[in-house]
């Protein structure tokens, strides 16, 4: 089997060899077109020979013959007879008629052979030997010229060169166009083995021939698929790192800013500590100095007392020798008598003080540093720090079970660490009684968990160090988010272009707003890709505008002011037909809804007006049960499953229709009532108590109700054999609910969610 492409395409296969005839016909054909071609060429040779030389150079230049032409002169530099014979004229002018003279001489024997060929007896064509008569001619003509240039032209070997060098160019630029062509050939599949895109011709013929391959639209659409999820991944590690990120920077705050104040405070103190060493310094100097005075002074008031006494004993000493010397006796001793009572006899007896009025050495002072070690105490002993502030509650900082708190200290006091204090909000008088909490972090921050979902918490924080706890701060309320929440998927409604979800809280207190998110599934990939958000939902239930014949995942989150709660669990939609429920609210109390929650049965029906409870909402003559209200615009189409023997009733009725009446007895119901006769099945289309002469042959097994509300009109098949039963041409003047109702014991089953058969157009 070959590629598709090789059929009906120039480059395709020669498959199928042609017959003799055609192959010498074609080689005739060739060589006349070949000899045009090279008349045309020097023809236009001779129109442009001017400049041939200086194309001639160009070309060998670009492909190198000049630098082998001096390369091969250099070799032959010892042999000038071998390069003069190599690159002589008359040679090259000899060769060129040799070579002009060979090839008129091919192409004459490729005219000859097929003249010979074709008198040998080929098949052929009149035309066929008129044109190999013309191309003979042509031939004789082109040898001619041939011929003729080769002898007046003596470099024409230099043009043959040139033309041939061209020809061999156009030649190597045509198979490189060709190999980008090949290359540039749009790959249509992808080699799941190789991991690479290829061409179909590839997997048939080429190396992936073993390999597998998908196609290559949907191999983009799995790398896109892989390529989101591992930017899923990522997009978590970012937010996680981010997370870790914004923690670290916060720890190095925290210690900055502890640095900082435990800096600060060592150099307060120390430098007080420096200038009471100073002060009692000049003290202690001071009272030295003192001491110095004193003792100097003393021994000065000494010493100049013993400078008068040792006058005093000179003069005594020089009265004295002059006594000694006297020689007249009677004069001596009246002088000693006199010396010895006068002031001298009273120096003598006084005694001399020899003792030292000061000693030298000095007082040991004892330096009292007591204060100074008060001072050094003092730098350990810590005022309480100030009282915090906490921030308010910050976004999406709050999920279903836990908070993240933060507050901040303007001061500079130091802090060992804080203590976090909460307790629920309560609105009842005796909140005070409440359970406080009470954690000890160091950081400026904490997340508290194991907490209530959508509740309000109260927080206030104190600081800590060692001389004690700061104020408490001002108290800051934050909320939790809140629970996810439940969908009621036995109550969604929805047609081919819209649908109505509807949810339960699972929270006490209210929320602020709801987030529907639609997931659209293809066959291809079934993961939860959002594609639509509604946001800003007020009530527990929307209406979607949906695609038609498509299923979608729909979840719900909550939203309040700590942020929004976790995905509720998806229900799927499908959007192929109108789906509604059975309101067990109107349900008759002899009326039973089994657990698909689309069958109805009746067992009895002795005393329909019976003592069983009844809501306010609840049929209590017609054993009678209400759908929900098909709320969309459109057509609306669902079927009934009866049972032949059955009475009953089918049909659509306004949300005030009296509920102590028959359906179809009144002008805000209409339904087909179904009973039997002794003669035969009787089927009657009743509104307002009225019903057109129908009669109708095959009873229907399965009917199909159809509503269109923009025409006006409730429609009744057979939908066994496709066949229209009745119409109802009625303006509805509010949205409708599906009826139903049972008059014997039986059964009906309800079947929704139909895309409308092509047949009920009618």
């Amino acid at each position: 089997f070959y590629h598709m492409d090789l059929y009906g395409s120039k480059e395709r296969f020669d498959i199928f060899p042609e017959e003799l005839s055609g192959r010498g016909d074609r080689s005739l054909g060739d060589t006349r077109r070949e000899s045009a071609l090279t008349s045309e060429k020097v023809q236009h040779s001779q129109e442009v020979g001017y400049d041939l030389e200086k194309e001639v150079a160009e070309l060998a230049k670009m492909y190198g013959l000049d630098e082998d032409r001096e390369k091969e002169l250099e070799l032959l530099r010892g042999h000038p007879e071998m390069a003069e014979s190599r690159w002589s004229p008359a040679r090259t002018e000899k060769g060129s008629q040799d070579s002009i003279y060979n090839t008129s001489k091919s192409s004459s024997s490729v005219k000859d052979q097929s003249q010979s060929t074709k008198h040998q007896g080929l098949p052929g064509e009149a035309s066929q030997d008129e044109d190999q008569s013309k191309a003979r001619a042509d031939d004789e003509v082109e040898s001619n010229i041939w011929s003729r240039e080769g002898l007046s032209s003596g470099g024409m070997s230099d043009e043959w060169n040139s033309q041939a060098i061209s020809e061999e160019v156009e030649e190597v630029e045509e198979e490189e166009e060709d190999e980008e062509d090949e290359e540039g050939e749009m790959a249509d599949v992808f080699c799941s083995t190789c991991k690479i895109p290829i061409r179909a011709f590839d997997k048939l013929f080429g190396e992936h021939k073993d390999h597998k391959v998908t196609q290559l639209p949907s191999a983009v659409e799995s790398e896109k698929g892989e390529i989101h999820k591992n930017m899923c991944k990522l997009e978590k590690q970012i937010a996680q790192m981010e997370n870790i990120a914004s923690h670290l920077e916060e720890i190095f705050i925290t210690v900055e800013e502890n640095f900082g104040r435990q800096e600060q405070n060592f150099e307060v103190h120390y430098n007080d500590a420096v200038q009471v060493l100073a002060q009692k310094y000049e003290e202690q100097l001071d009272a030295l100095g003192e001491e110095k005075r004193q003792k100097l002074e003393a021994l000065y008031e000494q010493l100049v007392s013993c400078g008068k006494h040792l006058d005093i004993c000179k003069e005594l000493t020089d009265k004295t020798h002059e006594l000694f010397l006297e020689n007249d006796k009677a004069e001596f001793m009246k002088v000693k008598s006199f010396n010895c009572q006068g002031p001298s006899k009273c120096f003598l007896l006084h005694a001399m003080d020899l003792e030292l009025s000061t000693l030298p050495d000095f007082e040991e002072r004892v330096i009292d540093f007591s204060e100074v070690e008060q001072l050094m105490n003092t730098i350990n002993t810590i005022s309480a720090p100030c009282a915090p502030m906490i921030n308010p509650q910050a976004p999406n900082a709050a999920t279903g079970t836990s908070l993240r708190v933060c507050w901040g200290l303007f001061s500079d006091d130091t802090v060992e660490c804080y203590q976090l204090c909460y307790k629920p909000v309560s609105n009842e008088r005796h909140s005070d009684e409440q359970a406080e909490h009470i954690l000890k972090v160091k950081e400026t921050y904490c997340t508290i968990t194991n907490l209530l979902p959508n509740t309000q918490y109260e927080f206030w924080v104190s600081a800590l160090n060692a001389s004690g706890i700061s104020p408490p701060s001002e108290r800051a309320v934050y909320v939790t988010a809140p629970s996810p929440p439940t969908i009621n998927s036995k109550k969604i409604r929805s047609c081919e272009n819209a649908a109505l979800v509807c949810w339960e809280s699972r929270d006490i207190n209210p929320v602020d707003s709801y987030v529907v998110e639609l997931s659209k599934l293809t066959d291809e990939e079934n993961d939860d890709l959002i594609t639509e958000s509604i946001v800003g939902i007020p009530n527990c239930e929307v209406l979607i505008h949906l695609q038609p014949t498509q299923r979608y995942h729909v979840c719900v989150r909550a939203q309040n002011q700590g942020g929004s709660s976790e995905r509720s669990e998806p229900v799927l939609i499908h959007t192929t037909g109108t789906c509604f429920y059975l309101n067990e609210d109107t349900a008759h109390p002899l009326l039973a809804i089994l657990d698909d929650g689309f069958t109805i049965s009746c067992d009895e029906l002795e005393n329909p007006e019976c003592d069983l409870p009844v809501y306010d909402n609840s049929f209590t003559r017609c054993i009678a049960i209400l759908g929900s209200l098909i709320a969309f615009p459109g057509k609306h189409y669902w079927e009934v499953e009866v049972e032949e023997h059955t009475e009953y009733r089918a049909g659509v009725a306004f949300e005030n229709t009296p509920r102590h009446g028959h359906l179809g007895a009144n002008n805000s119901s209409w339904c087909m009532r179904h009973i039997i006769t002794p003669s035969r099945h009787k089927y009657e289309f009743l509104h307002s108590g009225m019903t057109p002469d129908i009669r109708i042959t095959v009873p229907p097994r399965r009917i199909g109700i159809l509503l269109d509300y923009e025409n006006c009109r409730l429609s009744f098949f057979n939908a066994d054999i496709a066949q229209h039963l009745y119409t109802f041409d009625s303006r509805f003047q509010q949205y409708v609910h599906p009826c139903f109702a049972l008059e014997t014991p039986g059964i009906l089953q309800i079947h929704t969610g139909i895309a409308i058969p092509p047949w009920t157009a009618l």
